[in-house]
């Protein structure tokens, strides 16, 4: 990762808006996005904090989910990634994951598909033996100026991602794990803050947060952790496919950093979250907002 005069290693200069002005087909590609995200390709070197662990990942071709497989798989865990669709974003991840030396599982489809999902969960333990980490990250989002503008079936599609497939993935996912192990959900500081132009978006991610905390509760004398992380604005392909070319091109600007996170700006979050050593970190929402509180 190169950084311009005045960044350090330590502290990169990530890309400021305004940024030029772009819009992709829904779900989009981090290959078409200008400037290109920042995953980790470059930058993240592994400890060996996951060191043997297995980690199913959903929407682990782009974005969070992609800067998240890299860490992992650098952090010594095999990887499972969910796509919806095979596409040339999901190979490349794939390739990253195996030029770490570990094994790598594609599993296209629709997690919004309940039978999909225990399928998943099926193939990563016929593969792997076990699962240690479940990421469910994947989401959908559309943005809409009115509420007479939003379909039934948008506000529908958005729950069967965002959070029907957790409950789908989790139920399935927990008999196979042992103590120890780690479920981390990808909310949104939409949850507290909801932009009501992402009305589906945001009430999903506060039925999240809420989730989270009383899966972790139940989950608790099975030794299982859950918590789940609370993102500000992070450049992915979800915002040029589904915000009109002007919003993209001020995404972040008004948060205190004055930017969008890049994605591996996340990783460590999901990668603390998943290692041994936070056996005590459970029902947790870790913000990651650039400065902006989460109240």
């Amino acid at each position: 990762m190169t950084t311009s005069s005045g960044s350090s290693p330590r502290h990169p200069e990530y890309p400021k808006p305004p940024f030029p002005e772009q819009t992709q087909e829904l779900p989009g590609s981090f290959k078409l996005m200008d400037p290109l995200p920042d995953h980790g390709e470059q930058s993240w070197r592994g400890a060996g904090r996951l060191e043997g662990m297995v980690a199913l990942i959903t929407g682990g071709d782009s974005g969070i989910g992609r800067a998240v497989a890299i860490a992992y798989a650098r952090e010594g865990a095999d990887v499972a990634l969910s796509f919806l669709e095979e596409r040339e974003d999901a190979t490349d991840t794939a390739r990253l994951v195996a030029d770490c030396g570990r094994r790598c599982l594609q599993l296209a489809g629709d997690i919004a598909d309940p039978a999909h999902c225990r399928d998943m969960i099926k193939r990563v333990v016929d593969e792997f033996g076990r699962i240690d980490i479940l990421v469910n990250n994947a989401a959908h989002q559309d943005t809409f100026e009115s509420l007479d503008e939003i379909p039934d079936e948008e506000w529908q599609r958005t729950f069967a991602v965002n959070i029907h497939a957790m409950f789908y993935l989790a139920k399935a996912a927990v008999p196979h794990m042992q103590p120890g192990a780690s479920i981390i959900n990808t909310a949104s500081i939409n949850a507290d803050n909801p932009s009501p132009s992402l009305l589906a978006y945001a009430t999903t991610k506060g039925a999240i947060q809420n989730f989270t905390g009383g899966l972790a509760q139940l989950l608790a004398e099975k030794g299982i952790r859950v918590n789940c992380v609370a993102p500000g604005p992070v450049w992915t392909p979800l915002i040029p496919a589904s915000m009109s070319g002007e919003r993209t091109s001020k995404f972040g600007a008004n948060y205190p950093m004055k930017r969008p996170a890049q994605p591996v700006e996340l990783a460590s979050t999901y990668v603390m979250l998943a290692e041994p050593m936070s056996s005590y970190v459970s029902g947790a929402t870790v913000a990651v907002t650039g400065g902006k509180p989460l109240i």
